[in-house]
């Protein structure tokens, strides 16, 4: 299963990832729209920086493979889809109890003040599955690729940066 993952050295934390989020999943599918009529469009990613303002890291579902929330919803809304191997939210059954949102170990699940409902990044999965952060990323920072392609990745990254002297 594709993962989003992230490099964090490139990250410049310009929450580019965060607008076009917050952009894909509103009803209009158009900020300027969204802000004109009253949507209030709740981003899937947001982007932390550390305590000591030096690394900058989006921050998604990790679709975990034991999900707390799901064990912990009361009406069964959060599940793992079973074709994708998705941790997904069917809105209808969401009751907004947040109890997601208390037992998630990242706090990437977040109440909607619009809807009452729990929120949670679905990897664009409605959008043809293309995650928009991805795409927005303007120093491709973010990745959407198995893990061990990422991993290659790093490493291939790596040893050209050590070969060159640049790590220590």
């Amino acid at each position: 299963m594709k993962q989003i993952l992230v490099k964090t050295e490139r990250c410049i934390g310009c929450k580019s990832c965060e607008l076009a989020c917050s952009t894909v999943h509103s009803e209009s599918g158009e900020i300027i729209s969204a802000v004109l009529k009253g949507e209030r469009p709740v981003r899937r990613v947001s982007v932390e920086t550390n305590t000591e303002n030096t690394v900058n890291i989006p921050v998604q579902c990790r679709q975990c493979r034991e999900p707390k929330c799901v064990t912990a919803c009361m009406t069964g809304a959060m599940r793992i889809d079973e074709t994708t191997g998705l941790v997904l939210n069917q809105e209808e059954k969401c009751v907004g109890c947040w109890m997601c949102v208390m037992v998630c170990p990242y706090g990437v699940i977040v109440p909607s003040e619009n809807t009452r409902k729990a929120v949670k990044c679905d990897q664009c999965l409605s959008k043809g599955h293309n995650p928009a952060c991805v795409k927005a990323c303007p120093t491709k920072a973010i990745k959407f690729t198995e893990v061990n392609e990422f991993d290659k990745s790093r490493k291939k990254d790596f040893l050209t940066r050590f070969i060159a002297g640049e790590e220590a």
